[in-house]
């Protein structure tokens, strides 16, 4: 029974070649998909569209900072300001304003 040539991806190293093994590469995919959910809830779910719009721009301003999958953080970070922006635009214009 032969045990293959292949080697064992140890948990320390990285997923693909080049790219460092931190918490700080998953910042663009968290914030892609938080602001994805925060777009489709702004429509039906204005309060939780407020949380899932306010963590994507938390998560897109720390991934654009680390430096890691920054077209993904950009993408997550406008996802979530329109998530947030578009049910604060109907609060403010049926409550009237401020």
């Amino acid at each position: 029974m032969g045990t293959g040539t292949g080697t064992v991806e140890s948990p320390e190293t990285p997923a693909t070649p080049g790219t460092p093994a931190t918490p700080a590469t998953l910042y663009g995919p968290v914030s892609l998909g938080f602001g994805v959910v925060a777009l489709i809830a702004a429509f039906f779910l204005g309060l939780f569209a407020l949380l899932a719009g306010s963590l994507a721009i938390t998560f897109g301003v720390l991934g654009l900072i680390s430096g890691y999958n920054r077209p993904q953080c950009l993408a997550g970070l406008v996802l979530g300001a329109v998530g947030v922006l578009h049910p604060l635009s109907f609060l403010f214009a049926f409550t009237g304003g401020f």
